[in-house]
């Protein structure tokens, strides 16, 4: 009667563009972790810099690794990184990934004809190209590497070069933001954790006040007795 059902792969992917309980729920529940991570407040900002950085590169399935590398080398929060790259989601990576192409080619001077469906185009035609390639090396397949060098040059080199500027803007933006706040909110929660202790101490201290002038009553009826 207590067995879960599995997810199945559909509701994977529902909920991988839609979280359980909306994106507003998700987002309030990464903050409030990030809020109580055990860590200084600049460690901590400095992991959520490493995070948001990471949502603007192109190492789509690696982010998560991309963030802890970056988070220490920098001598950042790790957990904060990794909660972090939440920031890149389906209803954000459209426009990060428009962006960051928009300003690579503009740079790297090629033509600005590379948006969303080009990219989904680009990147299955690499992955037929990889597939093709694996059964070349056990049938008489030619091996094609077109697909793949395409998705390199007019994907993945203007992605990276134009992502770093935003990224990094994106970074010191999150990291200005969040290290005054998790600095106030550990203050906070630091004075009320000693309005608590120093409660608790107050509570015990009238209790054993009392107990001992139980104590003393007590002595005394006995004392009258004999």
């Amino acid at each position: 009667m207590f067995k879960r059902n599995p997810r199945t792969w559909a509701r994977a992917v529902l909920e991988f563009f839609y979280p359980r309980g909306g994106w507003y729920r998700a987002a309030r529940y990464v903050i409030h972790r990030i809020r109580r991570l055990p860590d200084p407040a600049h460690r901590i900002s400095r992991g959520i810099a490493a995070g948001v950085f990471v949502c603007f590169t192109p190492f789509f399935g690696l982010h998560f690794v991309t963030a802890v590398l970056i988070a220490w080398v920098i001598r950042g929060n790790i957990l904060a990184a990794l909660l972090a790259t939440f920031v890149g989601n389906p209803l954000t990576f459209p426009f990060i990934a428009e962006l960051s192409l928009d300003l690579g080619s503009r740079f790297l001077g090629m033509p600005m004809d590379m948006h969303l469906p080009q990219v989904v185009e680009a990147v299955g035609h690499a992955l037929w190209d990889l597939w093709n390639n694996f059964l070349a090396i056990f049938t008489p397949r030619h091996a094609e590497w077109g697909g793949i060098q395409r998705l390199f040059h007019r994907v993945f080199l203007p992605y990276t070069v134009g992502g770093l500027m935003p990224g990094l803007g994106a970074a010191m933006i999150a990291y200005g933001l969040a290290n005054p706040v998790i600095t106030a909110y550990q203050k906070a929660r630091i004075k009320r954790l000693k309005k608590r202790y120093e409660k608790r101490m107050a509570e015990q201290a009238i209790r054993a006040e009392a107990a001992a002038a139980a104590a003393r009553s007590e002595g005394n009826g006995k004392g009258e007795v004999r």
